[in-house]
C-alpha cells in the first residue's frame, strides 16, 4: 500500500495547521514533543505490520477527543490523567466512544526550581512562595512580586495551577505567567545561566530534567477530600469554588483510542491495547526531539527498529 508523507516536525508538534487525508486510519498529534514521537511510533508500527494508511493530524486535546468521537481521529498516543480527566469522563465514561490503554505511565507533577536556588536561599516548600521575602527573589520587573510559570494558555494543568496559588495564598505574591511552552523553556535556560531564581510548573517525565538540575518544591500529600477543581467550561465562577491545597495526585500518561477502529481494524485495536512504554522512553524520545532536533518520522523509524522486541511484544507476539 502507498504510505502517506506526514508533515515536518513543526506541523508534527502542532505549530501549523495540519489536514488529515483520507485514510484506513488517523492519529492525532497532540502540541508536545513526547506526544508527537509517540504518534509517529504508533504510524511507524501499524504501517510496517499491518500494512495499513496512517495519516496524522495535530490537534488540541479536546479536539482530538471530539474527532475520536466522531470517528475522524482514531488515535490520542499521550492522554494525561487526572489533567484531562473531564474529557475522559465525558468521551470514555458516560459515550464509550473512546477506549483507554490499560498501562499507563507515571507522571508527577508540581513547581520546580533549580536545586542552585533551593539551596542558595532555602526554598523548599510550597509556602515558601508566600513569604515575600523569598518570593521577591523571582521578581523579574521591579513590582515587588515574583513571577512563575503556571502551563499554556488553555491547558487543563494551567487552570488547576491558579487554584493552587489561589489555595496556597502565593497568589498574593506571585505572578502567574502563562505563555506558549517554548517561551517558558527559553526564560529558564537563561535563568539557568545567569543563576538567577526560576520557579514554574513542571512534570515528569521530561526531557528538562536531564538538561537542568530541578528539584520539586515540598507540598503536603494529596488529598482527596479537599481536592475540588472546576474548569471555566464546568461554571463561570470555577475559581471561587475551587480548591486544591495539596500536591498533585499521581498522574498517568494512557493512549486513547476511539472504539470505532476497534470495529474497523481490531488487529490496530490490539496493537493499542498492548502498547506498554516507561517514563524513561517518554523523556528519551522529548530529549531526541527538542534537544537534538531529531525529525519526528525519522526518529520513530530508528526507534521502532531498535525496540523490536518491545513492538513485537505489542502485537501479541
Amino acid at each position: 500500500m502507498k504510505v502517506i508523507k506526514t508533515m515536518s516536525i513543526a506541523a508534527a508538534i502542532g505549530l501549523n495547521g495540519v489536514t488529515a487525508y483520507a485514510a484506513d486510519m488517523t492519529i492525532g498529534v497532540p502540541g508536545w514533543p513526547s506526544g508527537a514521537a509517540t504518534a509517529y511510533i504508533l504510524k511507524t508500527v501499524m504501517e510496517e505490520n499491518l500494512g495499513l494508511e496512517v495519516s496524522m493530524q495535530s490537534g488540541t486535546n479536546a479536539v482530538i477527543f471530539e474527532a475520536m468521537d466522531r470517528g475522524t481521529i482514531d488515535v490520542h498516543p499521550q492522554v494525561w490523567l487526572p489533567n484531562q480527566n473531564n474529557l475522559y469522563q465525558k468521551y470514555v465514561t458516560e459515550r464509550g466512544t473512546v477506549l483507554q490503554n490499560d498501562h499507563g505511565v507515571i507522571a508527577n507533577q508540581g513547581i520546580c526550581v533549580t536545586k542552585e536556588t533551593s539551596e542558595k536561599y532555602n526554598i523548599k516548600s510550597i509556602y515558601d512562595l508566600t513569604d515575600p521575602d523569598k518570593s521577591v527573589l523571582f521578581d523579574t520587573n521591579g513590582n515587588g512580586l515574583g513571577e512563575m510559570w503556571i502551563g499554556e494558555p488553555g491547558a487543563a494543568s494551567t487552570v488547576v495551577e491558579r487554584v493552587r496559588a489561589k489555595s496556597y495564598g502565593y497568589n498574593h505574591t506571585m505572578e502567574l505567567v502563562s505563555t506558549d511552552t517554548p517561551i517558558n523553556w527559553a526564560a529558564l535556560e537563561v535563568a539557568v545561566k545567569a543563576h538567577k531564581p526560576y520557579a514554574f510548573f513542571c512534570y515528569t517525565p521530561h526531557y528538562v530534567f536531564s538538561l537542568y538540575d530541578l528539584v520539586f518544591l515540598e507540598e503536603p500529600a494529596h488529598n482527596k477530600d479537599t481536592w475540588k477543581t472546576l474548569q471555566p467550561t464546568d461554571d463561570p465562577d470555577w475559581l471561587e469554588k475551587s480548591n486544591a491545597d495539596s500536591a498533585w495526585s499521581e498522574a498517568r500518561l494512557y493512549v486513547d483510542y476511539s472504539s470505532s477502529l476497534q470495529e474497523r481494524h481490531p488487529e490496530a485495536g490490539m496493537i493499542l491495547k498492548n502498547f506498554k512504554i516507561n517514563a524513561k522512553i517518554i523523556s528519551d524520545l522529548s530529549y531526541a526531539m527538542v534537544v537534538d532536533k531529531r525529525n519526528p518520522e525519522e526518529l520513530a523509524q530508528e526507534w521502532v527498529t531498535e525496540h523490536s522486541d518491545l513492538v513485537e511484544s505489542w502485537l501479541g507476539q
